[in-house]
């Protein structure tokens, strides 16, 4: 069974709610460690330093290992830990979510603003691209430049359906091609491969690691 790992997103997105007159504008960024997380955070308060509040949450470490909120300001359990369910609840990771904040004159009261921060961390990574996580494994063809283009082209079909992903050809003395393949496709890639080359060519299977695939 293949270990599921929790997701990220592929590029920042922004989107503003306005609630009972109040401006809840949510930044969610990628961020691979708490150093990136935290330089973001410091970047969106430089940058609205004239809101009310810049509340924040973010999630990082390959199963989501580390979790941190504050709710700058707003009563204690408003809008950072709200801000974090969401986060956990859509098993996200190694991203990092502010929402400023603009009050606008009318007190949303507790449950008022824990359902806006959790909304507006919600509507956001609803138009964010996400980036699924899987354990997939390296697998190494080393091909003649001849038939490099004509294998190249096999094996990117073959990947669209085994849930494979590929690495770009790398050119030297001979082509060689990578592939990173769920376990369970190794053996479907064997056969494949040879049907394709007449037995001519064997794959090099090595290291398991954690990859990015795009939804």
């Amino acid at each position: 069974m293949t270990e599921e790992y929790p997701a990220t997103i592929a590029v920042r997105v922004d989107r503003e709610l306005q609630i009972k007159k109040s401006r809840f504008i949510c930044h969610l960024a990628p961020a691979s460690s708490v150093a990136e997380a935290e330089t973001f955070i410091a970047a969106m308060r430089r940058e609205y330093w004239d809101a009310r509040h810049n509340c924040v949450a973010m999630v990082t470490g390959v199963r989501g290992e580390q979790a941190r909120s504050s709710d700058d300001g707003e009563p204690a359990g408003t809008a950072g830990v709200p801000m974090l369910e969401v986060l956990r609840r859509r098993r996200m990771t190694d991203i990092v979510a502010v929402v400023t904040r603009y009050f606008g004159g009318i007190k949303l009261g507790a449950g008022g603003l824990v359902r806006a921060y959790g909304q507006a961390v919600s509507d956001t990574l609803d138009r964010a691209e996400i980036v699924h996580r899987r354990a997939l494994t390296r697998v190494s063809i080393e091909v003649g430049h001849a038939d490099a283009g004509r294998l190249d082209n096999l094996l990117r079909e073959w990947a669209l359906s085994h849930d494979a992903v590929l690495d770009p050809p790398q050119y030297a003395a001979t082509a060689t091609l990578t592939a990173w393949v769920p376990a369970r496709g190794l053996d479907a890639l064997r056969q494949d491969l040879a049907a394709w080359t007449g037995g001519t060519l064997v794959p090099v299977v090595g290291e398991v690691r954690v990859v990015d695939v795009p939804a």
